[in-house]
Order: C-alpha cells, then structure tokens, then sequence
C-alpha cells in the first residue's frame, strides 16, 4: 500500500511538472505584416480581438511613405511570455531613462512609466488607473518604438513596476539604515502584465523616431479619421427637454448675433422614452421629424442625435432583438448583443429608416462606458457567447462601426460624440467626451489622445463667471469639436454678456481657420499625423542630450530653467497640427510659462517674435489664448462666416506667413461631405513663400489639377513678421 501510494505521488508530480513545462512552452512566432510592423502570437490568441471588432484595414500607401525600416525593434528579443492556468503572462524590457507614453486616454499624466494600469473601459472617475474611456492597450517608447496589446480582456499593467530577480539589469540592494537614495520603488527594467486567455497577439510599430511609429499605428488601423468640413465648425448640444421651435429659435438667435453653426445636438428629449431607448421621435415635441431635420438643413444647420443602445420595451425593435441580447439589463432596457450580425442589422436599420434617412447627420452614443452599477456584470452572458468582460471592452467600437458604416453605405461623412472606445478605432469619426469637468485635466486628456488613436473635446458646458466661460471656449476652439454641451444648463455662447464679443471673436476664429484644421485632418487620415499631441514628441529628451555634459555642468538646471522644463512631463500645452503651439490660461491666471521648442517661434496674433528654445511668461490678459507659430509657418485661413462651405463651394483664402523663413505647405482640397476622396477624388496644392532678392516675401500656390477638386477662390497673402 505504502509502494503503491508512493508511485502514484511521483506520477502525479512528474504529471504536474510536465503540465507547467506545456503550459510555459509556447514559443513565439514573427511575421512582418505591412512595412516597419510586426505581428507576434504566442500560445493560441483569442479571435475576437480590439482589432477583429474595429474591422481595420491598413492605409497602405501612407505606410509605404514612411520612412523605409526593415530592422525589427531591438525590444523582440527581449519580449517573454509563459502560460499558466489558461493565462498568458507578458514581459517587455525597457531601458533605463527609457520614457513610455500612452495606455490610453489619460486624465493627470503624460508619462506612465512607473504606474500600475487596470486597463478597463470606464467613465472616468478622477483618477488615473487605467479605466477610462478608451484604456487602449498602445504604448510609445520614448526610444522610437509602438506596441500593441491586441486584447479585447481587462489588462493589468506594471509599466516599469516590480523588478524580477533574473533581470539582466536588476537595481542594487541598498540599505535604508544608511543609505539616503533607498527607494521603496527599486528601479525595474520590463513593462509586466496577464493576459486572462491561452495566447496573445501583439504588434510592434518601427520609427525611427516616437512621432513615426504613431503614425504607423494610426495608419495600420485605417488612417485617423476625415471629418465633414462642417464638423469642423462650432455645435451647440440643446437643453435635454427642447421641443422643434425652442431648437428652431435657438438657431435663429444664433444667426441673428452673429455667431457660426453647424451642427445642433438634440440630448434625451427628443425621443419617446430614453433611459432605456426608443430610438423613436416624441410626437409632441417633434410632431414631423422630416420636416423638421429638413428646415434646419436649409438653414445650413445638421441634427445630431443623443442616445444609448439600451432598448425600451417600448421600442417597435424591442421584441425582434430581445432574443439576440444579454441576460442583464440597463436601467431596465436589454442591452444587443453586437458581436451578432442579426442585432447589428436590427438596431442598425432603426436608426437608418427613422434617422439617417430624413437627413440626420450623426450621433451622441452614451453611456457604453460605465459605471459599474448601472452597466451589465461582468456575470452576464449573452447569445453571442462573447464574455461581458470583451464587450465590455469593445461595446464603443461595435456602436462606432455600426453607425459609420450606415454613413458610408449612403456615402455621407459623419462626425459624432461616443463615451468608450479602444484600439483599432482610429478611423471612426467620433470624439470622445464625459461628465468630468476639470479643465486642466481636460487638456492633459487632449494631449494623451494623440498618443492612442482618438480624439477627445475639452467641451464647454457651464461656469460661474464670464471668465471661466471664456477660458473654457477659448480652449475648446483649438481641439477637434469645437462644443458647448448645454444639455443641462441651457447655456449659450453670450450666456455671459460681459465676454459675449471674445467668445464670438473666437468662435470665428474657429470658422477662419477651417482650411488649416481640415488639412490637418486630411494629414492624420492620409499620414496618419494625429492632429493634436503632446510636447514631448517635438521636446522629447533629444533637445536635452544635445548639449554636451560640459555644458551641463555650466548650466546647472538652476540656471536653465529650459532645460529643466525639458526633463519634467508638460501637460499644460501641445501641438495643434504641425505648426500651431497652443498654451491654454485657466481661471484666475493672469501670466503663465510657455515652454518654446528649438527654433525661433512667433506670435499667432501679431507676428511678433516670441522666443527659441526657452521658457518665456506671458500676460495675453482676458481677451487671448497663447498661440505660437513655428518659424516658416504658412496658416491658409478663409473669411469669418456662419457655416462651413458646401460641397464644391469655392472659398476666398487668406494665407497667413510668420518668421524670417521660406515656408510651404500642402492644402488638401476635396468635396467635404463624400468619401469619394478614397477614390482619389482629392488634391494637395502646395503653397510656397520665398524670400526676394529685395528682401520681401513672396508667396504662390500651385495651380489646381485638372479634373481634381478646387474650392480655392480668390487669394490675399498676409506676412505677419514682415509686416511689423
């Protein structure tokens, strides 16, 4: 008995070893998928993934433009995983003094190495630990690399957290009796993270510098998103209860003083029941949808829709998708399974019959976010059987998808506000926005959504003085939608009289400066440059490693407050398009420090000079936000009007040129409303200033091609330097 019981311990324990030795065995196989980008899959990845959702299709021309790699990252030696209990555990290196941006779309923090993630799709909720509206599993070194972790599971990350005891790099043990640089956080040298499923696929993005492999991530995922022309204008979002004549009036008194429209948002109200939906016209306050969409779109003003995918059993869909959707409820409505066909097709053919086609523009999809206790458990099951957990993570995506392909089978642009997205969901044409309203971390969030893909708007929705109102508006004209959301405060733009004529002035501005955001739009679609990012990517540590360790030690960061301003994470001003450094003041600033890059930069408004590779302050007083040009810049703007132009309009131009610098610049051109821009329906004319043998400055612009859009009008140069 005794023999018997010990054969079968060790049988058992050579079974358990082997099992581990299995489970840890996978090895890693490589494939290069498009130029400088490399797919890694280890054990057996799930099929539904972030990407598998978004559907993506690479832009292979912009990927074939730029700059020619075939040396795989250095890191994929380095890269580890092992399998255990069904998990894949992942290990990364990093190098010292090597900075990780990204991880999704931050609130507080630009440079996340040291942090602890649960990437988790979330409202925010003030902090930030990784659930948030779009916890994109994308980050960039700092060392010229990107990668993807193509997972649709809750993820936790240690970015540079936790230090194995194998580490080729391990930190020195000190004593903290007498040691005075212990730390409590002893150096490590990995980014670490579990995967909860059998394999992981992952991708890794080449430079050479950080700047490319982002614009190699955004276009692997399809190009960044091309908005209508008319989304670059100003929305406002109306008060939730709004009939048709209160939003009739309303567009009315925006064209009376003055102010541009675009697009109007109509919040809850407009349906028969929300919370859970409809999707279905409230006959009192909107008696004939079709003539209403129809009034306003003569008026040149397009109707954007709020709502949730969370059917009211008063829906005429509720019984057709009841069978196709989860087993938990929202706010007692049933939530689709998307990750069906059939639900997709349902849901999708409510909005198109009742919605898209009468002529409405777009959506404001809610609440696919979180929180916890109102969204479906992660207990819940659905048809599909997809876990809670992935749809979860990829409910945004599926609402993006599904409505951006019922605007492109019509073959309409669209432009929208959603609360969740994630990788992959670079071309869908939505912003993201939530109920949090810091405005200083609404810019540190405009900032880090360059970094994963997406765009986020600082909106405007309230404030308790004309101040902060203008402050606020003064912002939101330099993000991707220019928005006040009074859905429940019933603000308007001159809400405050004492600045109404600023907000108007910039709103305006916002209108002028439509040439310049609609070609950098086209430059994230087509180059996959994100239009608005952080410092650190024109700053990086490279300014700082230019100077010689002699020059160090005579400039102690006491005496160089620019090379001091370098070394810290900058989360207070950033990059509009390639050539615009906007410097946003807060309630109660008067004066403010703006660090300036390498190279002589001016002042948007003046054309004066401004400073080099400094930290300058500034005083622009209540009625400016600091804007800064590069040296050579070219701004093509248009006239101050009250809408976009239409389709095929033609534009009269003013090109605005700032420094000493010859300068060019590639105006995009195309109809602004179609995508028959993918079937090379387009133009890029490139603008040029030279300086004369006389000193002055010239400035030209390439003849359009034939039978290529052209919208440019008459055109009036301005020389903002030279004319001081």
């Amino acid at each position: 008995m005794t023999i018997r019981l010990s054969f079968v311990k060790k049988t058992f324990a050579l079974l358990l070893c082997l099992s581990l030795f299995l489970s840890v065995s996978a090895q890693w196989k490589w494939e290069q998928v498009k130029p400088g980008v490399w797919k890694g899959t280890y054990g057996t990845p799930e099929s539904y993934s972030l990407l598998s959702v978004a559907g993506i299709k690479p832009l292979d021309e912009g990927l074939s433009k730029l700059p020619c790699t075939t040396d795989v990252p250095t890191i994929i030696s380095g890269i580890t995983g092992k399998q255990i209990d069904g998990k894949t555990y992942l290990s990364l290196p990093l190098a010292k003094g090597e900075q990780i941006y990204g991880f999704g779309l931050n609130f507080q923090t630009i440079r996340q190495r040291g942090k602890i993630l649960d990437l988790h799709v979330d409202h925010y909720g003030g902090k930030d630990n990784g659930r948030t509206h779009a916890p994109v599993p994308f980050y960039i070194s700092s060392n010229g690399y990107g990668v993807l972790i193509n997972s649709a599971r809750y993820l936790r990350v240690y970015i540079g957290s936790g230090s194995r005891k194998d580490s080729p790099n391990a930190p020195a043990p000190r004593d903290r009796n007498t040691d005075k640089n212990w730390s409590s956080r002893p150096y490590s040298d990995a980014i670490s993270l579990v995967v909860p499923a059998p394999g992981i696929e992952i991708y890794l993005f080449a430079g050479p510098t950080p700047m490319d492999a982002i614009r190699r991530y955004n276009l692997f995922c399809g190009g960044g998103t091309l908005p209508p022309r008319w989304g670059l204008g100003f929305t406002q979002r109306t008060h939730r209860l709004y009939n048709a004549q209160q939003v009739l009036q309303e567009v009315d008194e925006f064209e009376k003083k003055g102010y541009p429209l675009d697009f109007i948002g109509l919040e809850p109200g407009w349906q028969s029941k929300s919370y859970p939906c409809t999707f279905e016209w409230d006959a009192t306050r909107f008696p004939d949808p079709k003539a209403f969409v129809r009034t306003m779109l003569d008026k040149q003003v397009r109707i954007n829709l709020w709502t949730n995918p969370y059917v009211s059993p008063e829906s005429s869909i509720y019984n057709a998708i009841n069978p196709l959707s989860g087993s938990h409820t929202v706010w007692c409505g049933i939530v689709p399974d998307f990750a069906c066909q059939q639900a997709r097709e349902i849901w999708g053919n409510k909005l198109k019959a009742e919605h898209i086609e009468i002529g409405v523009s777009g959506y404001k999809v809610d609440e696919v976010d979180g929180y916890d206790y109102y969204l479906w458990p992660d207990a819940a099951t659905f048809p599909s059987n997809i876990s809670a957990e992935q749809l979860r993570q990829t409910y945004g995506l599926w609402v993006e998808k599904i409505t951006h392909d019922l605007y492109k089978a019509q073959n309409r642009r669209t432009y929208g506000l959603v609360r969740a997205s994630n990788a992959g969901g670079v071309s869908f044409p939505y912003v993201i926005y939530n109920d949090y309203y810091s405005h200083q971390d609404f810019i540190t969030a405009l900032i880090n959504s360059g970094f994963c893909g997406t765009l986020w708007t600082p909106e405007v929705r309230s404030s308790k003085t004309g101040e902060e109102w203008l402050r606020r508006f003064q912002s939101v004209v330099f993000s991707p939608m220019a928005m006040i959301n009074a859905w429940s405060s019933g603000t308007k733009p001159w809400t405050f009289p004492e600045v109404a004529e600023q907000v108007k002035e910039y709103a305006l501005l916002r209108m002028q400066m439509m040439p310049y955001w609609y070609t950098t739009f086209a430059n994230y679609h087509f180059n996959g440059t994100p239009p608005f990012y952080a410092m650190d990517l024109i700053l990086s540590d490279q300014e700082s490693k230019k100077m010689s360790s002699s020059d160090i030690k005579e400039k102690s960061l006491d005496n160089n407050p620019y090379l001091e301003a370098v070394q810290k994470e900058i989360k207070d001003q950033y990059m509009a398009g390639e050539s615009l450094l906007v410097a946003p003041m807060f309630k109660g600033q008067e004066s403010r420090t703006v660090i300036l890059p390498q190279g002589n930069w001016y002042d948007f408004y003046t054309g004066e000079y401004a400073g080099n590779g400094e930290v300058i302050t500034v005083k622009p007083g209540l009625d400016k936000i600091p804007v800064f040009v590069r040296d050579g810049a070219i701004i093509p703007m248009m006239e101050a009007r009250l809408h976009a132009p239409k389709a095929g309009e033609k534009v009269n131009l003013i090109i605005r040129h700032y420094g000493q610098k010859d300068g060019t610049f590639l105006l995009y051109d195309d109809d602004g409303e179609t995508f028959n821009y993918e079937n090379g329906a387009y133009s890029w004319r490139e603008i040029k200033v030279t300086r004369q043998k006389n000193g002055k400055m010239k400035g030209s612009i390439a003849k359009p091609e034939k039978g290529k859009p052209d919208t440019v009008g008459n055109v009036t140069w301005k020389f903002m330097t030279q004319a001081q």
